[in-house]
């Protein structure tokens, strides 16, 4: 048995020297195994740009908690602005690995103005959702081609996004309970700043 694994690598070596395989290149210059379908990657760039802009309007919203002394929503939200850092550049070694150059398109201001905790909360869950359904969406296109790696790329990272989202409902639950009063506002803070 020994003797015949060795044999089949050796004819297997063997074959790979004479027959000259065609590789395929990337645009960034690698070498892929397997090109990404130019659907897919348009939807990859524009969910890293989603990636990019939630770690911004994260970093907008701890400025604005932390102007308010709240100190423990402000804690959360730059934990959360890291956290989308973490994903977006996932995003890119991703691109980097596939070949790909990784193009960065302009990203819009901010919001740095709310009404309410309550709005700053329901947008941030919002836009939790809008990351999980392109996602999904990455995914479906994936399946639908056969592209496996991507599919393997993307489990954790849909795992761990489902469970964001569910944290902001928890949150935004709380702070809908709260209704504005200073005191159940206070004490959410308390708790965010344990985490």
């Amino acid at each position: 048995m020994l003797y015949y694994l060795d044999s089949f690598f050796f004819v297997m070596n063997e074959n790979n020297v004479k027959v000259k395989k065609l590789i395929n290149f990337g645009p960034s210059g690698r070498a892929i195994a397997q090109p990404i379908d130019k659907n897919l990657l348009d939807n990859i760039f524009e969910h890293l740009t989603m990636e990019r802009y939630a770690n911004v309007q994260y970093f907008s919203i701890y400025l604005w908690f932390q102007e308010r002394d709240l100190n423990g929503f402000a804690s959360y939200f730059l934990n959360e602005s890291k956290g989308e850092m973490e994903h977006a550049q996932k995003f890119a070694d991703y691109l980097i690995a596939r070949g790909q150059s990784v193009k960065l398109d302009e990203l819009p201001a901010p919001v740095q103005t709310w009404d309410s905790i309550e709005d700053l909360i329901s947008y941030s869950f919002n836009m939790e959702a809008d990351l999980t359904s392109s996602l999904q969406q990455l995914y479906s296109i994936s399946e639908r081609i056969s592209d496996t790696r991507t599919n393997v790329f993307l489990d954790p990272i849909v795992e761990a996004q489902t469970k964001s989202e569910d944290e902001f409902a928890n949150i935004l639950g709380k702070v809908k309970f709260a209704s504005n009063q200073p005191s159940a506002i206070l004490l959410i803070d308390s708790d965010l700043k344990i985490k």
